[in-house]
C-alpha cells in the first residue's frame, strides 16, 4: 500500500510536466471532486448516511471566499487588515460551514430510513437557491474578480500553478481520513453500520459519531469550494445544485463506498468518462444532448449488479486472481503484545448483589412482554434465564442493559438505579452483553471487532486520531483486543474478516468483544447457539473461569444440557413472568416448568 501511494504521488508530481494542459485541468477537477467524494465516502460508505446535499457545502466555501476576498462583504475596521486575503476567507468559510453543518446535522441526523436523504435534498436545494437570491452575491449571474491565492508571495494564477495546491489539500485529506479510520474513533464510526443498538451497547456515542462524519464531510466540501473559486476566479450558483450533489454521490459509490482512495478513483473515472462521452456521443448520434447521463445510469446499474463495493472492490478481486497470492495478501498488523496492559476494573466481592430487577414490567400497547419480573445476580455466579420461545427473555435482557426502558419497576446495578439510562452509560458502569442475532462488522477483522468493545477504555479524540497522536493508546487497545481474542480460542482467526467465520465462531467473537470492555457483569443471549460440541465445552470452560474470577454472568440459552451442567441457579419465564427459580436439579422437577415446556405433567 505504501509503495503504491508513493508511486501515485510521484505520478501526480510529474503529470503537469508531461501531459497537455487540458489533462492538467481534468486532474485539477478530479482533485476537487475527489475531495468532496472523500467526505461522502466517510459519510455514506462508512457511516451509512446518504447525503445528496454536499454540493451546497462546496458552494458555502466558494461564496464565502468570493464575498470576502473581493470586498463584497466588508469586515469591521478591526479586521480590515485581513480583507481580500483568500487564506482568511478559507478560515472564515470553514467556521461558517462548521456552524451550518452543526445546525443542519442536529436537524437532519435525527431522521432515519428514506427520510434522511430526503432531508439532505431539502437543505441542499435551499442553500442552492440562497446563493442565487442575494444580489450582493451576484444573483444568478455570479461573482467575478476573485483574486488568486498567494503562497509565500507567489500568486497561483494558472491551472498548472493551482494544480499542486489542489492535490496537497486532497492528499492531506485522504491521509488524515485514512488515519482516522485506523483508530478507536474510526472503529466507532465504522460501527454505525452495525446498528445503533450494538454500537451503543459497546459504549459508542452514535449521535456524536454521526455528527463527526457529517461535519468532516462538510468541511472537506467547503475546502473544495474554496479551491474551486480561486481556480475559476468566478462563481455562480450552477455548480452547487442538486445535480452536482448527485454526481458527488455517484463518484463515491462508483469508486468504492468505504474506500478512501476509491473516492478519487470514482472522481477520476466519472470526470474523464463524462468528458469523453460528451465528445463522442454527439458525433455518433448526430445530435447534441445529455446522452452521457443515460450511459452513466446504465453503467452504474451494471456496476452495482457486478460489484457493490464499486470499482475499487472490482479491481481488488481482479488483482487477487491475476497477481501472485503473496502480492495481494493482506499483511497482519504490527504485533502489539508488548503494549502496557489497560487498567482493569476491581471485581465486586464474591456473593455481592451485582444486578437486581424489581417488579420490572414492559408493555407494548395491550401486550405485556414482562410482568413484574424480579431477578437478582450475584458476583461469582452464573444465572440462567430460560423459558419457551416468546416467554419475554430477550425483552428482559433489553430492560436490564438499557436498550429498552421498563414501563414500570426498577433495575439496580451495583446499587445504582439504571432504569431509563441509555446502554452506553450502563456499559461504562461495567455491564456488557452479546446479542441473540449476531451483530458484527463482517468486513472488519476479528481483532478490530473485538477492539470496538474496548472503546470506553480509551479517550483520544478525532483530531488526535487523524494526526496519529493516539498511537500509544491505540497500541494498548489492540493489545487488549488480542488478549481477548486469544482468551476465547480465536487466535488463529485474529486477522481474518469477521464475516468469514462460522456462526458459532461469530458468537464466540461477540463474547470476546464484550470481555474487552472489562465488565463485572456479562449478559449472554444464546451464546451456545450454533456451536459444535467441542466449542460448547470450550465456552463452558471459559464461563467457569470468568465465574472463578468473580464475574457475574446472566445467560439466556435453549440448550438445556449446556445450561444444567454449567449454571449455579436458574430462573424460568413463561408468558412474561417468572414461574420458577432455584438450583438446576430443583427447576427441572418443578411442575410449572414441565407444564411450560411440555404442555402438561403426567399424573
Amino acid at each position: 500500500m505504501k509503495k503504491g501511494l508513493l508511486v501515485f504521488i510521484l505520478l501526480l508530481a510529474v503529470a503537469p510536466w508531461v501531459v497537455p494542459p487540458f489533462y492538467v485541468t481534468l486532474l485539477n477537477y478530479i482533485g476537487l471532486y475527489g475531495l468532496v467524494a472523500l467526505g461522502l465516502m466517510l459519510l455514506t460508505g462508512v457511516g451509512g448516511l446518504t447525503s445528496f446535499g454536499q454540493a451546497a457545502f462546496v458552494g458555502l466555501g466558494a461564496y464565502t471566499t468570493a464575498a470576502l476576498s473581493t470586498g463584497v462583504i466588508e469586515l469591521p475596521a478591526a479586521f480590515a487588515w485581513s480583507q481580500h486575503s483568500p487564506w482568511i476567507a478559507l478560515a472564515a468559510g470553514l467556521l461558517l460551514t462548521l456552524a451550518v453543518a452543526l445546525i443542519l446535522g442536529a436537524l437532519t441526523l435525527r431522521l432515519s430510513g428514506h427520510y434522511l436523504p430526503l432531508g439532505t435534498i431539502a437543505w441542499g436545494i435551499s442553500l442552492y437557491y440562497m446563493f442565487g437570491t442575494f444580489e450582493r452575491l451576484g444573483g444568478q449571474t455570479g461573482m467575478s474578480g476573485i483574486p488568486p491565492i498567494s503562497v509565500f508571495g507567489y500568486q497561483l494564477t494558472t491551472a498548472n500553478q493551482m494544480y499542486y495546491l489542489i492535490w496537497v489539500f486532497a492528499l492531506v485529506a485522504a491521509l488524515t481520513t485514512q488515519n482516522l479510520l485506523d483508530s478507536r474513533q474510526g472503529r466507532a464510526i465504522r460501527a454505525l453500520k452495525g446498528g445503533v443498538v450494538m454500537a451503543e451497547a459497546m459504549g459508542v456515542n452514535t449521535a456524536r459519531s454521526r455528527m463527526v462524519i457529517f461535519v468532516i464531510a462538510a468541511l472537506q466540501a467547503c475546502a473544495s469550494g474554496w479551491l474551486y473559486a480561486h481556480l475559476q476566479r468566478f462563481v455562480n450558483p450552477s455548480p452547487f445544485s442538486l445535480q452536482y450533489g448527485i454526481d458527488y454521490l455517484f463518484m463515491a459509490v462508483v469508486g468504492g463506498a468505504g474506500q478512501v482512495w476509491g473516492a478519487f478513483l470514482g472522481a477520476g473515472v466519472i470526470t474523464v468518462l463524462k468528458q469523453w462521452l460528451q465528445d463522442l456521443l454527439p458525433s455518433l448520434l448526430g445530435r447534441t444532448g445529455n446522452f452521457e447521463m443515460i450511459v452513466f445510469g446504465a453503467l452504474l446499474v451494471l456496476l452495482l449488479q457486478r460489484s457493490r463495493s464499486g470499482l475499487w472492490g472490482l479491481l481488488a478481486r481482479l488483482a487477487a486472481k491475476v497477481l501472485p497470492k503473496r502480492t495481494v495478501q493482506r499483511a497482519p498488523p504490527t504485533p502489539v503484545a508488548s503494549a502496557d496492559p489497560l487498567p482493569r476494573r476491581a471485581m465486586p466481592p464474591r456473593g455481592e448483589v451485582v444486578l437486581q430487577a424489581r417488579a420490572v414490567t414492559r408493555r407494548f400497547g395491550g401486550l405485556v412482554a414482562n410482568n413484574a419480573m424480579d431477578l437478582t445476580v450475584h458476583a461469582g455466579e452464573i444465572l440462567a434465564l430460560i423459558g419457551p420461545n416468546g416467554a419475554g427473555k430477550s425483552t428482559m435482557f433489553n430492560q436490564l442493559s438499557g436498550v429498552d426502558t421498563p414501563t414500570s419497576g426498577e433495575v439496580l446495578f451495583r446499587g445504582q438505579a439504571i432504569t431509563g439510562r441509555d446502554s452506553r452509560d450502563i456499559a461504562r458502569l461495567g455491564l456488557s452483553r452479546s446479542f441473540q442475532h449476531v451483530r458484527l462488522m463482517p468486513e472488519m477483522s476479528v481483532l478490530e471487532n473485538v477492539a470496538i468493545g474496548a472503546h470506553l477504555r480509551g479517550s483520544r479524540g478525532v483530531l488526535a486520531s487523524a494526526w496519529r497522536l493516539d498511537r500509544a493508546e491505540e497500541k494498548r487497545l489492540l493489545a487488549e483486543a488480542a488478549v481477548q481474542v486469544e482468551r476465547v480460542g480465536l487466535k488463529e482467526h485474529m486477522y481474518a474478516d469477521a464475516g468469514s467465520l462460522a456462526l458459532g465462531q461469530q458468537r464466540t467473537l461477540e463474547i470476546a468483544r464484550a470481555l474487552a470492555s472489562d465488565p463485572s457483569l456479562l449478559l449472554l443471549d444464546e451464546p451456545a447457539a450454533g456451536l459444535r460440541l467441542q466449542e460448547k465445552q470450550a465456552l463452558g470452560e471459559l464461563l467457569r473461569k470468568l465465574r472463578g474470577e468473580g464475574m457475574a454472568i446472566l445467560l439466556v440459552e435453549h440448550d438445556m444440557d449446556f445450561v444444567m451442567g454449567l449454571v449455579d441457579r436458574v430462573v424460568v419465564m413463561d408468558f412474561g413472568q417468572k414461574i420458577a427459580e432455584g438450583l438446576p436439579d430443583e427447576v427441572q422437577k418443578n411442575p410449572a416448568v414441565l407444564e411450560a415446556y411440555l404442555g402438561g405433567v403426567d399424573e
